[in-house]
């Protein structure tokens, strides 16, 4: 009689690709929508496991062949469930968002960083600011992270960090604490100028609200989780940024420049302001519309925008 000899089934070892793989399978199956500092639904999964296992953001290839312990496989697939499950960005699920490669901490009360304008910050807002601006105005700045980040690229500037928002304005203030910029960054409450009196700057750059009526009914599941108060303007997406032209010039040194966000809403302000001789900038990555004026153009045109 032939003796069998049955083999336990060993399972493999879980490895951080083996995590990975499954994270981008349940995402793409899922088909949760990527905007939110990825674009894909394999780095969504190394964006959530890296917060997990603490790696930076150059972490070397070799760890995917890490053997992941039952719990960190846990916790892992606890942040893939609820990314599914509640559409929530992953961002909000770190608790930490990218700016500028900078980190930045972020929760519900702000939107999450995700501007062209990073670039601008990258090049020193060349050729736009001919010397280095030494007051600088984050407009409608939530999280801190552009006012934050000009820190860090004008390195003797002082820079004011303005919201209406006080639930945005306290998490700004744990950014200025984390990045140790207190000294020449502050944060202050202010609908649009109102707190700003007697105050000019070298350089306002501004991510204001500027979605307009149909495109935030229409947005993704992910955008709900952002507070309505920094992405809603009006029909046309402009309510705020009609304001800003009219009163920008004043608070801008003679030599000022305004950088200003306006994304799907270039459209309709180049309808409405069809005079003006807006600078739309092109970038490298990131979506267009972003427009720059000088105080001076604000002065020539202004008859325009009352």
């Amino acid at each position: 009689m032939t003796e069998i000899t049955i083999t336990p089934d060993i399972l493999a070892p879980v490895t951080v690709a083996t995590m990975l793989e499954q994270g981008q399978q349940q995402f793409e199956t899922a088909q949760i929508y990527f905007g939110h500092g990825t674009t894909s639904a394999w780095d969504e999964a190394v964006y959530l496991l890296s917060h997990v296992l603490d790696l930076p953001p150059d972490a070397d290839r070799s760890l995917l062949s890490q053997v992941l312990t039952d719990q960190q496989q846990a916790d892992i697939q606890a942040l893939y469930q609820r990314r599914v499950s509640e559409r929530i960005p992953a961002p909000y699920l770190t608790g930490t968002a990218w700016f500028c490669g900078l980190p930045f901490k972020v929760d519900k009360r702000v939107i999450i960083p995700r501007s062209p304008l990073a670039e601008l910050v990258y090049n020193g807002f060349q050729p736009w600011c001919e010397t280095e601006p030494a007051k600088v105005l984050d407009l409608c700045t939530g999280s801190g992270c552009i006012g934050i980040a000009c820190a860090y690229a004008f390195e003797q500037a002082h820079v004011v960090l303005s919201d209406i928002s006080v639930d945005a304005l306290a998490v700004a203030a744990v950014n200025i604490e984390q990045h140790e910029v207190g000294n020449r960054v502050r944060a202050l409450q202010s609908d649009l100028f109102d707190g700003l009196s007697g105050q000019r700057f070298d350089l306002i750059v501004s991510n204001p609200p500027y979605v307009d009526a149909v495109d935030l009914a229409d947005m993704p599941d992910e955008y709900q989780h952002e507070p309505e108060l920094a992405l809603a303007s009006g029909d046309d997406g402009l309510d705020f940024t009609r304001r800003l032209l009219i009163e920008a010039e004043q608070y801008l040194t003679e030599e000022g420049v305004l950088v200003v966000e306006v994304g799907n809403s270039w459209v309709a302000l180049e309808r409405a302001f069809a005079k003006v001789p807006f600078v739309w900038l092109e970038f490298a990555e990131g979506d267009p519309g972003v427009f720059v004026l000088s105080r001076n153009q604000l002065l020539e045109h202004r008859e325009s925008f009352v």
